[in-house]
């Protein structure tokens, strides 16, 4: 297998559907390469990789005597790497599958407040095939919670007209998301006006299509955010991925129950959702006052 063209792959899939940094994005790609110089030196390949040779890597870094944040990195590196290598059908088998990484505290997801999502999702105009598609890919991302690639999967057919889309997540668990009437109705205008226009091959099952009429890659979506986003007067770094958190962080705060959020974003652990819960402090304090028995002082409310 072509070890550059699997890097450029998953450098792509860190920016747009993780939201990494730049900078973070290197670092990780020079782990791996840093890994794969040892395996050429012991004459194995990426993909052929066993827990052994991994040990062994591992082994090799400890003699290094690295800070416990490199470490972790690096080990991290490797995880996400064969976990995504794995989803894709590249391997069978994560070979880290067992290992475990120090433990370092968790980062919290950066999230847009509603009134920037509302700007990101009106901005663009509905005077060119690209703004009707531009705007149902983000109507529909907020207002699902999916990921990037799972946005991108869809096909003709996957959002039905009684609101829920079908999609493929991670492991290729298919799972029923539902979906608001904003993004019904921008889909809806996006089928009758701009996809006609940009794809002309009636064999083309993809829902959203670039300009050549073909599907649109993560790449070409992140470059369609990040114009947005600009357009809209947005400042943060904004990454596909953050409508995600977004998605998620809004509903716990209107009242969604974690299990439901949960279930919505495919997440196969409910830790992996409550991180969302940790965003928002005053939200909480506001739910306790207005729920517990003695929180207030004085009069029974």
């Amino acid at each position: 297998m072509n070890w550059s063209r699997t890097l450029a792959e998953y450098s792509a899939y860190l920016q747009v559907e993780k939201g990494l940094s730049a900078n973070t994005v290197q670092a990780y790609l020079s782990d791996l390469r840093q890994f794969q110089q040892f395996l050429a030196g012991r004459g194995r390949s990426w993909d052929e990789v066993e827990a052994e040779e991994v040990a062994l890597y591992l082994s090799h870094l400890a003699a290094q005597e690295l800070a416990a944040r490199s470490r972790a990195r690096k080990i991290s590196a490797l995880k996400n790497f064969y976990a995504y290598l794995v989803d894709e059908g590249v391997v069978e088998n994560n070979p880290c599958a067992y290992i475990s990484s120090p433990k370092l505290p968790s980062r919290l997801p950066s999230i847009l407040i509603e009134q920037e999502v509302v700007a990101l999702l009106e901005a663009p105009t509905l005077d060119k095939p690209a703004g009707y598609r531009d705007r149902a890919m983000l109507e529909v991302l907020y207002g699902s919670g999916l990921r990037v690639s799972e946005l991108l999967a869809l096909n003709m057919g996957d959002i039905d007209e009684l609101g829920f889309v079908r999609c493929l997540g991670k492991g290729s668990k298919e799972r029923i998301v539902p979906v608001g009437s904003h993004a019904l109705r921008a889909t809806e205008l996006y089928l009758q006006y701009a996809r006609p226009r940009l794809c002309r091959n009636p064999r083309e099952r993809a829902l959203f299509v670039n300009q050549r009429g073909q599907r649109l890659t993560r790449q070409g979506f992140w470059k369609i955010i990040k114009a947005r986003a600009k357009e809209a007067g947005i400042t943060k770094n904004i990454t596909p991925h953050m409508l995600r958190h977004s998605f998620a962080t809004h509903l716990l705060r209107r009242g969604a129950d974690l299990r439901s959020v949960q279930e919505m974003l495919g997440h196969a652990d409910l830790a992996t959702t409550q991180i969302y819960t940790h965003l928002d402090k005053g939200h909480l304090r506001d739910v306790y006052k207005q729920a517990h028995p003695r929180a207030w002082k004085g009069e029974e409310q």
